[in-house]
């Protein structure tokens, strides 16, 4: 079982000393995607980094103002181009002067099957400066380390903050739910390699952009891989009876999950199947979508 962190108090607009070098913000827009809204960090004093600002949110941008008053912010650095992270970092910029970071998404492809499982797209996000291929972002007393994380999206970037250990997760690990990989952007194969890439830093913290901070890093980054092998290996045990096809595996190995969350688990049912079709452990005619037909391999 995922050892889910969910206790949070927060109050929107207010802003949070959370460790010493880190603040939080958090946006007044609670929903299925962004658990109770997105927290905005702000990292230093006096001349600062902005992480995930978040949606296009007039009451949002003032308090992220309000919070850095008298200070200078420098840096504003996005994990990834979801409409819930990214969109306020144009009005900021255009406010403060700081620069934007981050990776471009090579494309804007929303999901083809006609099932909304994230916020949507900020088809309007260009970053100034290209951490695609992760580089170190230095600032007043701190220091980030940009980690590509893709998996969640293509673009998705961790930070890990030097001075403190942490590291700020995005989307890519959260302590409240497990995180949607949704194809075509998304990507299972990706997303297994990042999660162990993390894990591997030893991150003493994880600060999400949703929801409150991870603490037993090890043991939760374990349990998110655990959780993703049991999906696996329910897909492989039911087509031992069989070919079949998603539409046909969802209602058996979701059968306890409200029915009107089965096209949502029917995407995330097929990121799998990509990853094992790609690892040889499942056939298809053709590339793997949708509508296909997987059977065992061998």
């Amino acid at each position: 079982m995922i050892p889910y962190v969910r206790d949070i108090d927060i109050e929107y607009g207010r802003c949070d000393q959370v460790s010493p070098l880190i603040r939080r913000v958090t946006a007044n827009n609670p929903g299925p995607f962004t658990f109770k809204g997105t927290g905005t960090y702000i990292v230093g004093r006096g001349e600062v980094a902005v992480i995930d600002p978040g949606p296009d949110d007039p009451a949002h941008l003032e308090a992220i103002l309000a919070a850095v008053q008298g200070e200078t912010v420098t840096h504003i650095l996005i994990t990834h181009h979801h409409s819930d992270h990214s969109p306020l970092a144009g009005p900021l910029k255009a406010r403060t002067g700081a620069t934007i970071y981050g990776c471009a998404v090579a494309s804007h492809d929303e999901d083809d099957g006609g099932v909304k499982m994230e916020a949507g797209h900020d088809l309007s996000f260009r970053p100034e400066i290209s951490l695609c291929d992760g580089g170190v972002v230095l600032g007043r007393g701190w220091t980030f380390d940009a980690i590509p994380t893709p998996g969640h999206t293509s673009n998705h970037i961790c930070f890990g903050l030097r001075e403190e250990n942490a590291c700020f997760s995005g989307d890519h690990i959260m302590g409240w739910s497990t995180t949607v990989i949704t194809p075509p952007d998304g990507d299972m194969t990706d997303y297994l390699k990042s999660l162990d890439d993390i894990r591997a830093r030893k991150f003493d913290v994880l600060w999400p952009t949703h929801g409150p901070p991870i603490r037993d890093v090890d043991a939760f980054i374990g349990a998110y891989i655990d959780h993703r092998q049991e999906r696996v290996d329910q897909i492989l045990g039911a087509l031992k009876a069989g070919p079949a096809r998603i539409n046909e595996l969802v209602p058996r190995l979701y059968a306890d999950v409200d029915s009107r969350l089965h096209p949502a688990a029917a995407r995330s049912m097929l990121a799998a199947m990509i990853h094992l079709v790609r690892r040889g452990q499942l056939k298809t005619d053709g590339a793997p979508g949708p509508e296909s037909t997987y059977r065992l391999a061998g």
